[in-house]
């Protein structure tokens, strides 16, 4: 499991490295309270959104989320996805959660911020759903909104 923890972190940070948008999600995340929120937009309507939960815990989530940002003239969007998660504790679980959120990009300030929703299912040995993952995040924003 260590291992799988250090290579995890690895391909995380890697990716960190790549990301558009940056910061923290704070709220329940897989188990823990607060998360490395990263995104990289694969085009103006979809992106890869990563989570690195850590606490008492640590977890992963990388999500494909389908973007729409045509609420209002301003930089209100929502969006919606679906990845895989997983949960490092005293056991390896892993599971699909899923992802809805609405979030606003500042037209003068590289900054985004938003609130979501991330059920998850666990498909370990004591299947589980949890359906709490409310949060809210802060990013910093490099190169534009990404429209």
């Amino acid at each position: 499991m260590k291992k799988l923890f250090i290579l995890s972190s690895f391909l995380f940070i890697s990716y960190a490295g790549f990301s558009q948008e940056a910061g923290i999600r704070g709220g329940d995340v897989l188990g823990n309270d607060i998360a490395l929120d990263l995104i990289l937009r694969s085009s103006a309507a979809t992106r890869i959104h990563a989570d690195l939960g850590f606490g008492d815990n640590f977890g992963l989530e990388v999500l494909f989320d389908f973007v729409n940002r045509g609420l209002g003239d301003g930089g209100l969007g929502f969006y919606i996805g679906l990845g895989p998660s997983f949960l490092f504790a005293s056991d390896l679980l892993w599971g699909l959660s899923a992802e809805a959120g609405l979030e606003f990009h500042f037209n003068n300030l590289p900054l985004a911020v938003g609130a979501d929703w991330r059920p998850t299912y666990f498909f370990t040995d004591n299947a589980d759903f949890e359906a709490g993952g409310w949060g809210i995040n802060a990013r910093f924003v490099f190169g534009g909104r990404g429209e």
